[in-house]
């Protein structure tokens, strides 16, 4: 079966705290009808500090969408190798030993997508398959997992690679002054995650199912409006009750594996706010603690799109990890109203020899 290998994080060095977001809140709309709420809202998301792409006085200039897409691409583009390098050193892997790049992002476009310039760039093989998603928000980093598990499932042999940028900082609009626009100005935060799928060996997760799920009738809950100044972030205020209507597709997901949900030993989840993990811990029976992980993404970096998920295991690998064949679930949720759900045990096996044609591949490099 396929293993999610330990992840690779790494943030901006900007740092913004919530005081500072408080107090740009004051300055910035002193006059508006609803700060009040406002700051109520950014004081409840729990979040501590934020890390973001560039210094808040960049990030508060908006000078048009052109000049924000060439940022992104400039930082995704600096910021990448790293945590690429890191994941396949996780891994036991290098660059010739992956098949498929994932590569998954909401806050900025580009074509060809950055799994292009990675093959070129970092030596990947020019066979590698290419799989960019950009329209699936906080749920991506979920999906992404989904989509490798599914690869490894038609590939016994192969690996792939998981690579999530997210600058939601590029995303910020001074002319939405909306509640919903005041919160997630609050809310979010910048970072870039990298996680390889092995198809045999490796430390982690061992995927066993993944499912996914669409609330129907709920595209308008969390949407982008694309005007001529970009992304123009939508959240409606029934975002936060979701978790009542996506608990029972995740415990569906686990009756069919023959696993009871709230038993579990481990859960990796989307930290969109503490809210949903508050409704989870209710609506799937579990004790607070088994979110203490995405919890803490929350709070020490915001919610940090589709990395948040890559974010808390990593945090569960830097604990130690979890008993061998401890059974767990991770879990995206984003725009649609969709959930991505994967199922999995722990397992600490590891293979030192390689496949026979990687061995040869290899030594050609080399």
């Amino acid at each position: 079966m396929a293993t999610l290998c330990r992840p690779s994080i790494a943030v901006p060095e900007n740092v913004l705290t919530v005081e500072e977001t408080l107090e740009l809140a004051r300055t910035m709309h002193a006059d508006h009808p609803q700060l009040g709420l406002a700051l109520r809202l950014i004081e409840n998301t729990g979040v501590k500090t934020r890390h973001i792409v560039q210094p808040i006085e960049e990030t508060l200039r908006h000078p048009g969408f052109e000049a924000r897409n060439r940022v992104y691409e400039a930082e995704a583009k600096r910021r990448t190798p790293q945590v690429v390098y890191r994941a396949l050193e996780n891994a036991d892997l290098g660059v010739r030993d992956i098949d498929m790049i994932v590569y998954v992002s909401c806050t900025g476009f580009m074509m060809p997508s950055m799994t292009a310039w990675l093959i070129n760039t970092l030596g990947f093989r020019p066979e590698t398959r290419q799989l960019p998603i950009a329209q699936l928000g906080c749920a991506a980093g979920g999906a992404a997992i989904n989509r490798a598990h599914d690869f490894c499932r038609a590939y016994p042999e192969a690996n792939v690679l998981i690579v999530a940028c997210e600058f939601c900082s590029l995303c910020y609009q001074p002319t939405d002054l909306g509640v919903g626009s005041l919160l997630s100005n609050g809310l979010f935060g910048d970072a870039v995650a990298a996680a390889v799928v092995r198809g045999h060996g490796g430390t982690g997760v061992r995927l066993e199912r993944n499912g996914s799920h669409l609330v129907p009738d709920t595209e308008d809950w969390i949407s982008y409006a694309v005007r001529s100044t970009g992304f123009h972030f939508l959240l409606d205020k029934r975002v936060p009750t979701t978790m009542q209507m996506l608990a029972p597709p995740m415990r569906t997901l686990a009756d069919r594996h023959e696993w009871d949900m709230s038993r579990l030993d481990f859960h990796i989840v989307h930290a969109g706010g503490p809210r949903i993990l508050d409704d989870l811990c209710h609506y799937l029976g579990v004790a607070p603690e088994m979110y203490r992980y995405s919890r803490t993404t929350l709070t020490e970096r915001g919610n940090i799109a589709s990395c948040v998920v890559f974010d808390a295991l990593e945090r569960l690998f830097a604990d130690g990890g979890a008993a061998e064949s401890a059974r767990g679930v991770i879990a995206g949720f984003g725009p649609g109203i969709t959930a991505e759900i994967s199922l999995g045990t722990w397992t600490t096996a590891r293979q030192t020899v390689a496949p026979q044609g990687r061995r040869a591949e290899r030594a050609q490099v080399a």
